[in-house]
């Protein structure tokens, strides 16, 4: 237990130096042409994150204490991509998951702050939501960790 908490701790201090470098250094206003921006009410910050790569501050979202039935959506393209019985607390900071929908997600090895990492897109409209690690709960071990800001959460009626 202590072995997980220092990974937590180490993982927190690593994504919010990643967070500081996106306040500090200057990023491209042009967005990647493989991505298209459907949604044309996107907000600067949900622009960075969906097509820059960027990643939104810890326990920002309201979506972390999103607790009813019906399922998460792209922000951009509206796509269906996590069923909330999916969702769980994982004590990042950030929306988690154990498992997407099928063929909600495109991923790519992001080796970006010196270390590797699967890194998963909208396979509707290659929006960048986060990345998937292998220490989460469940049989399969999987945590999507998603940007709050890139998803939509309608209830089930």
């Amino acid at each position: 237990m202590r072995k997980i908490k220092s990974l937590r701790r180490k993982f927190l201090k690593l994504l919010s130096l990643s967070y500081l470098s996106t306040l500090l250094l200057p990023y491209s206003p042009i967005y990647s042409s493989a991505k298209k921006i459907i949604n044309q009410n996107l907000t600067n910050e949900q622009k960075k994150i969906l097509f820059n790569e960027s990643t939104e501050r810890p326990f920002s979202s309201p979506l972390n204490n999103e607790n009813r039935k019906g399922f998460f959506h792209c922000v951009n393209c509206g796509a269906k991509l996590f069923a909330s019985t999916s969702k769980f607390d994982s004590g990042t900071g950030w929306p988690s998951f154990t498992e997407s929908l099928p063929g909600a997600f495109k991923t790519k090895i992001d080796y970006s702050f010196g270390m590797k990492r699967i890194e998963y897109h909208c396979s509707n409209c290659g929006a960048h939501h986060g990345h998937v690690f292998n220490d989460g709960p469940g049989p399969n071990g999987k945590r999507f960790c998603n940007n709050g800001l890139c998803l939509i959460f309608i209830p089930k009626n």
